[in-house]
């Protein structure tokens, strides 16, 4: 059993069937490669692969599962904002994951055990570990429980709607994909200014808003061009 794996197995609240799975998640290529001759190590790289897939799968039900009014770009970003480097690390780093890889000497004294990349990749390995030991059962409850606090406050984002983004997709079965947004105006002062601007589409004035930022204004024009083009439920 690698090193201190009875402390991050009780964090997970899982055991092993084959503990070599672990042992492969926790082995860093460094390590690998320092020592070749031993041919029995292998890398993490392969369960980080099937790790991100399962990743993937498992947070993209959540959000699938938790709105049917979510459209496929809604979908994408959510999960984007609970899968990606800065979460995995985080998590990660709340696991001490760190300190239970095995890494070669010189990376581990240029500091690969707090790197962001190294830390995200072990966590999807140990995510693809899980998975071959269990089923895809286990492994979505310790997911879940592990992103709880991210996939909340995703959640909490779910609720803006993003017309721009919106407006995009629209457009593009139409194959029109060029939109420009344009600030055609601001007035008041610095600490209560408004915001006027328009959006193009093929250099053409689709819609225009007005909002106490400039993103606010972009949005609102976005949303009204929608409302042209005959999109419902905007």
């Amino acid at each position: 059993m690698p090193k201190g794996a009875k402390e991050l197995l009780k964090k997970l609240e899982y055991d092993f069937e084959n503990i070599e799975y672990l042992d492969i998640a926790l082995t860093h290529s460094s390590f690998v490669n320092e020592h070749i001759s031993k041919t029995n190590n292998v890398s993490n790289e392969r369960f980080e692969f099937l790790g991100d897939a399962v990743l993937d799968l498992i947070i993209g039900e959540y959000f699938f599962r938790s709105d049917e009014s979510l459209r496929e770009g809604k979908l994408s970003k959510l999960r984007s904002e609970v899968v990606n480097e800065q979460s995995l690390a985080k998590v990660s780093n709340e696991l001490k994951l760190g300190s239970f890889i095995k890494f070669g000497k010189g990376e581990l004294k240029s500091g690969g055990n707090q790197r962001e990349s190294i830390l995200a990749d072990a966590l999807e390995a140990l995510i693809g570990a899980i998975y071959l030991d269990s089923d895809l059962e286990t492994i979505t409850k310790i997911v879940l429980k592990l992103f709880e606090n991210i996939l909340k406050e995703a959640e909490s984002k779910k609720n803006f709607t993003d017309y721009k983004s919106r407006l995009q997709e629209n457009l593009q079965q139409y194959n029109k994909n060029v939109v420009e947004y344009v600030l055609d105006k601001e007035e008041g002062p610095d600490n209560n200014k408004l915001f006027y601007s328009s959006v193009k589409v093929d250099g053409e004035v689709v819609g225009c808003g007005s909002g106490k930022t400039k993103k606010k204004s972009e949005q609102i024009a976005a949303k009204r061009a929608l409302l042209k083009l005959g999109e419902k439920n905007v």
